[in-house]
């Protein structure tokens, strides 16, 4: 397109060969840009973490696109078959379950193998659950980690957050399963200490949450209320 207002033309919406990585809503289906939903509705195959899932959005956006799965328990039996059609000139889109892909899901060995081969890998970015709650956080986001998943037994959590020290000059941005939620803040005390956390529950579906507060104030208001869903949680760097 060469401006932000015309709609693009028939040649613009052609893609080449390659490996389209496209960003999906959160939760909301209609949080997608509209190249996203170009790329999905052109592509001759569409990668997805699970096809159940996927197949909701595309019939939300009439995308009629092939869906195949990919995700961490098929990946080594896939990859070829993803290489070969790359190698034949298809034009692939990898989707994730929810937000950017690879970004703590599956697909990091699918672009490095695709890379090494010589093969195009074209982003098309969106949402991200990371910057999403970052952004609503009200902690300082000039300078983050994002970490992941910490590992789910307690002594291998306090593990991973004691390595994370080094990094406590900005927010730490973490991914925690909702029935974890209260073993992951009594670990972040364990280790850190005092501190303030943000707690960002169900970004942009129906019963999102951000809560603020110290480490005891989130634990007491969890008890209370205990979470469900998705949830991404935010520590403060020390004042």
């Amino acid at each position: 397109m060469t401006d932000g207002a015309s709609k693009p033309s028939a040649d613009e919406l052609a893609l080449s060969a390659g490996l389209y990585i496209v960003a999906t809503p959160l939760g909301h289906a209609r949080d997608i840009s509209l190249r996203a939903l170009d790329v999905l509705a052109a592509a001759d195959m569409i990668y997805c973490e699970d096809t159940r899932n996927s197949a909701k959005l595309l019939a939300y956006h009439g995308i009629k696109t092939a869906t195949f799965a990919y995700h961490e328990y098929n990946g080594a039996k896939a990859r070829p078959k993803i290489l070969a059609a790359l190698a034949a000139g298809q034009r692939l889109a990898l989707i994730s379950d929810a937000g950017t892909p690879l970004i703590s899901d599956p697909g990091m060995k699918l672009v490095r193998d695709a890379r090494a081969a010589g093969h195009a890998i074209i982003a098309i970015p969106g949402a991200s659950a990371p910057i999403a709650a970052l952004s609503v956080s009200g902690l300082p986001s000039d300078r983050f980690t994002f970490a992941g998943f910490l590992p789910p037994k307690t002594a291998a959590r306090q593990s991973a957050l004691e390595g994370l020290k080094s990094a406590r000059g900005g927010t730490l941005v973490l991914f925690e399963a909702a029935r974890r939620l209260a073993a992951l803040l009594d670990d972040i005390e364990a280790v850190f200490g005092a501190c303030e956390i943000c707690v960002a529950r169900e970004l942009t579906k129906t019963f999102e949450e951000i809560k603020n507060g110290s480490i005891d104030e989130l634990r007491d208001y969890f008890k209370a209320h205990p979470p469900r869903g998705e949830i991404t949680v935010l520590i403060a760097p020390p004042r």
